[in-house]
């Protein structure tokens, strides 16, 4: 079975670690032509080529029951040799270089002027802007990070035809705490906008 993306030309990479959700970016595209209601089960199809070599196998079982259950949410049943829609995903990782500057200013202060009064009546006396010296230095720092998007194209398994698909890009976070937790909030925000509803 020949299956090719709408975002083809995307560089594909891992949502699960994104640093913040508020920074990841979510795209979606699908055949508007489509009653989504009419299907009820689905399988996987598999993951794309080199993503084997991105993801371990726990973090590729996270993603696929993450998936899962935002398909149980709308009644849509796992049928892994019947399902009515076939599910892929995608992801890579890519290597990207960032440059940050700070400013810092060192100076003296300036002086200003005396004022005073001699006697009775009006004062006299002088006085001035203040002066001073001061010099910034810049400094310009360049950090390396991995920017990734993870992308689930879903097909009509009878036609073989792409109806839907969700995209999600963000920089990684290489943090492994709460790594469960932000599979599922990236895949749950992948699949807000699936025609289906959740009924769960």
């Amino acid at each position: 079975m020949k299956i090719k993306s709408l975002f083809a030309l995307l560089t594909l990479v891992g949502a699960f670690l994104f640093t913040s959700c508020s920074t990841t970016k979510y795209t979606v595209d699908l055949d508007s032509s489509i009653d989504f209601t009419k299907y009820k089960s689905f399988k996987f199809y598999g993951w794309a080529e080199e993503s084997n070599k991105l993801l371990t196998p726990f973090d590729q079982e996270r993603i696929e029951k993450a998936f899962g259950a935002e398909f149980d949410k709308r009644s849509i049943k796992h049928e892994q040799e019947t399902g009515d829609l076939i599910v892929t995903l995608h992801i890579v990782t890519e290597q990207k270089t960032r440059t940050t500057a700070s400013t810092t200013t060192t100076g003296m202060g300036g002086y200003g002027g005396y004022g005073g009064y001699y006697g009775h009546g009006p004062s006299y006396g002088w006085g001035g802007a203040g002066m001073g010296m001061s010099t910034s230095h810049t400094t310009y720092n360049e950090y390396d990070y991995v920017v990734g998007t993870l992308i689930v194209d879903i097909f009509d398994s009878k036609g073989e035809k792409l109806i839907w698909e969700s995209v999600a890009k963000g920089e990684i976070n290489n943090n492994t705490k709460n790594r469960e937790a932000r599979i599922i909030s990236t895949v749950s925000k992948m699949m807000i906008t699936y025609p289906v509803k959740p009924t769960k």
